[in-house]
């Protein structure tokens, strides 16, 4: 039973963890573009790389089927830019919190070609390679294993932290929005009253006036 309740939980936090990495292949055609967004948190660690399928293997790729490729921030800060390239690859920390936007354009020509593009994306501990975590610290499969589950772990409580962070922004946001609408409702109110109570004094000036009261 402890055997199967650790293994259930081994699945879950690598299941989590996998969920931070995008790994995609999609078509573009010449003079188009294609963003792809990925929302990460503040200090998080991402990697990726792309490169364009060759249809003829072993022939070198024409200027017709390069990429421009641009990462940038939710604020519009550009993190990589590649020019004109068939591969590359991108690393960084977030220096902000938010979504990201990795954006291929591929250059206008005619006739117009279709290029596959391989992206694969990943942030967190999913950007974190542990090939080479084994091979700096000579750790064996279970030490390997206790680590990646360590570090899931610590991410799975930051993502909670970032959660409830998130939570109470919104439960302000919601008590500052009651309250306007509460004064709002009593500013409408005291209106509402003002003018009734200018109508009933304008109607009895008038009845006065014409001695009907």
């Amino acid at each position: 039973m402890v055997r199967f309740f650790a293994a259930f939980h081994l699945i879950f936090l690598i299941g989590f963890m996998s969920s931070g990495s995008e790994s995609l292949r999609f078509d573009l055609q010449s003079g188009h573009t294609k963003c792809i967004s990925e929302d990460i948190k503040h200090n998080a660690m991402s990697v990726g790389k792309y490169h364009v399928v060759n249809p003829n293997e072993g022939q070198p790729l024409t200027d017709d089927r390069k990429l421009i490729v641009r990462v940038t921030s939710a604020t519009g800060n550009t993190y990589h830019y590649s020019d004109k390239v068939e591969s590359g690859q991108f690393a960084f920390v977030a220096a902000e919190a938010g979504d990201f936007m990795t954006c291929f354009w591929a250059p206008d020509h005619q006739p117009q070609v279709t290029l596959s593009v391989d992206f694969d994306w990943r942030t967190g501990v999913a950007a974190k390679d542990w090939s080479n975590v084994a091979k700096k610290g000579s750790v064996d499969a279970m030490e390997l294993e206790l680590q990646k589950l360590f570090d899931t772990a610590n991410s799975i409580q930051e993502e909670m932290n970032y959660l409830r962070e998130r939570e109470d922004e919104m439960q302000d946001l919601n008590r500052s929005t009651n309250t306007k609408m509460a004064w709002l409702s009593l500013l409408s109110l005291f209106v509402c009253l003002s003018v009734a109570g200018l109508q009933l004094w304008h109607l009895k000036s008038f009845f006065e006036k014409k001695k009907l009261i």
